[in-house]
């Protein structure tokens, strides 16, 4: 077995850190589109 899968350095569930990551990125496109959105509504 390699000497990396013995000791990794971070024994986190992938599941946790993809839905971190997923939801940081879904709330930063939200962010983008809400600001668009909000400028667009201003400039009627």
């Amino acid at each position: 077995m390699n000497k990396f899968e013995q000791d990794p350095q971070s024994k986190n569930n992938d599941v946790v850190d993809s839905i971190k990551g997923f939801t940081v990125s879904f709330v930063f496109f939200v962010l983008i589109f809400a600001i668009g959105t909000t400028i667009s509504v201003i400039n009627l």
